[in-house]
């Protein structure tokens, strides 16, 4: 068995969802003279990959800690959405079930594209990542339920859609487009479609049914895709932790590994040695 990692790096230069605190890391002793390197390091746990756990958004919930390994671990699948899904739009389970098959209790893993905007790559976009990304509706949310769904992942700033978060109120020439948008391929307003009752619905709907999510994902995720695959995610142990940093690998075979890593060679790398993909077709810069 051999691991392929679906985790982001985890520098300073990281961005945290909007408005939480970064990373910052400090040196209080040195090599020289004090016989050792140490770091003193702070941060929001909204960081990088990371998972949200219950507490985040459900007091009576779990904490991190709480989680077990059998949960964290599982069959899961990784789904291309990069096709049908680009800025400001809505992706469904049905879009899901065209490309792969989805068993009940999977861990599932949507690839929407937009980790290619993220900061470790060459084509990187805070904007796009963090505010242009696709996202679901109440639909999808509700057939995760009826799937038993064990936990998601997202390959951008957030499992929820992002006007129907804060980040509406934050980015106002954004959430413009977005309207605009809606209104020309949904017939309707953005506030029509993600109305109050709906606000976070993927956080503050799905976190009482035990069904969380990862955020940020990435690494190499651009070999798995529309691919059954066992999955871990490896969280802080991390007593009455709302949410963790955390390293989300694939389990994929001797065999499987040594095709994927031939198919790797082909392609180019981040600079951390990523494997890059094609950018999502659907998808626009901000910053070019």
């Amino acid at each position: 068995m051999k691991f392929i990692d679906l985790s982001i790096p985890l520098g300073i230069g990281t961005p945290a969802w909007p408005t939480y605190e970064p990373l910052q890391v400090k040196y209080f002793k040195r090599l020289a003279p004090n016989g050792a390197n140490g770091q003193l390091v702070t941060h929001s746990n909204h960081l990088g990959t990371h998972l949200d756990g219950e507490i985040h958004f459900y007091t009576p919930g779990k904490d991190i800690a709480s989680l077990t390994l059998d949960f964290l671990t599982g069959p899961g699948v990784v789904v291309d959405l990069s096709d049908v899904a680009g800025d400001y739009d809505i992706y469904t389970s049905q879009m899901v079930e065209e490309r792969v098959d989805v068993h009940e209790g999977d861990i599932l893993i949507i690839h929407t594209g937009y980790h290619h905007f993220g900061w470790d790559h060459p084509t990187a976009d805070e904007i796009a990542y963090m505010v242009k990304h696709p996202g679901p509706d109440r639909e999808f949310a509700e057939w995760c339920k009826a799937k038993k769904i064990k936990w998601i992942g997202v390959d951008c700033g957030s499992a929820d859609h992002p006007m129907n978060t804060i980040i509406r109120n934050w980015m106002p020439r954004q959430a413009k487009e977005a309207d605009a948008h809606f209104q020309a391929k949904y017939g309707a307003p953005l506030a029509d479609v993600f109305t109050d009752d709906k606000y976070q619905l993927m956080h503050i709907e799905m976190f009482p049914y035990g069904i969380i999510h990862a955020e940020c994902v990435g690494g190499d995720i651009d070999l798995l895709l529309n691919r059954r695959v066992n999955i871990g995610c490896f969280p802080w142990r991390f007593v009455d932790g709302e949410a963790s940093i955390a390293r989300i690998v694939a389990f994929v075979d001797d065999d499987e590994y040594d095709e994927l890593m031939a198919m790797k060679a082909a392609m180019p790398k981040t600079r951390f040695g990523d494997a890059i993909g094609p950018l999502p077709p659907l998808a626009t810069r901000t910053n070019i």
